[in-house]
């Protein structure tokens, strides 16, 4: 019974250490970082998309009957949105916002979003390993070029490269603990799964849709936006691989 619960821990472990990942482009340019970037949130966007049609939805239709499945993916994406409009209110509500105010919001933002990460691993794995696995990759695949960017964030708040590793190394080990929150309720409360894995497809979706599509939109260059969706197809093609390879 608790094997779940060890593969869930040790995902969510991997996730909490792409934190620390940020540090390892302090020597790039922010030009070519920033080509960089685009290209692993078109990378991002494929692999939410596909990870919520081709695994997440298919595997809890299977489970479950009648609506419901896709009454939760709907509540998911609802969620996700006023999730996100409460984290960002401050910094959206006033034209100019202090760069060493909205640090603290991002931190804040950020423990918010490991935490749901880690229910959302936990309780992959209680359905399936093999969806757990395919779950922890698409999570990576967002969490990579994000951490990325929270760690700038700091930086340019005028955090020191120390002090900003540290404290976004501390909110994405909220991660461990929003895993073994999802363990405890995935055993405790009946159909639990049946609800998260579809509000978790949601949650993807609305995260590609309307964060990181809409930031690849920005592109001018056809040549560029056609490499950029290159990425997200490369993405979709990474889960579409692993349900065709059998792997789930």
């Amino acid at each position: 019974m608790y094997e779940p619960l060890w593969y869930a821990l040790i995902a969510s472990l991997v996730v909490s250490l792409l934190s620390l990942v940020g540090v390892f482009f302090l020597s790039i340019k922010e030009k070519t970082l920033s080509k960089i970037l685009l290209h692993l949130v078109g990378f991002s966007a494929g692999a939410l998309i596909g990870g919520a049609f081709l695994h997440l939805i298919p595997e809890i239709v299977e489970e479950s009957s009648g609506i419901s499945v896709f009454i939760y993916l709907i509540i998911g994406i609802g969620v996700f949105f006023i999730l996100e409009r409460l984290i960002h209110w401050h910094h959206c509500h006033e034209e100019i916002c202090e760069v060493h105010t909205f640090t603290y919001m991002n931190l804040v933002g950020d423990s918010i979003h490991n935490f749901l990460d880690g229910i959302v691993i936990a309780t992959a794995f209680l359905v399936d390993v093999h969806l757990g696995i395919v779950t922890t990759i698409v999570i990576i695949a967002h969490e990579l070029p994000q951490e990325i960017g929270d760690f700038g964030v700091l930086l340019h708040g005028g955090w020191s490269k120390g002090k900003a590793l540290f404290w976004n190394f501390m909110t994405a080990i909220t991660a461990i603990i929003g895993a073994l929150l999802g363990f405890f309720l995935s055993t405790k409360i009946e159909h639990f799964n049946s609800f998260l894995i579809p509000f978790a497809a949601g949650g993807f979706i609305y995260i590609a849709m309307s964060d990181l599509i809409p930031e690849l939109h920005k592109e001018q260059q056809i040549s560029k936006a056609l490499v950029h969706f290159g990425f997200f197809a490369l993405g979709v093609g990474l889960m579409l691989a692993i349900k065709l390879l059998g792997v789930e």
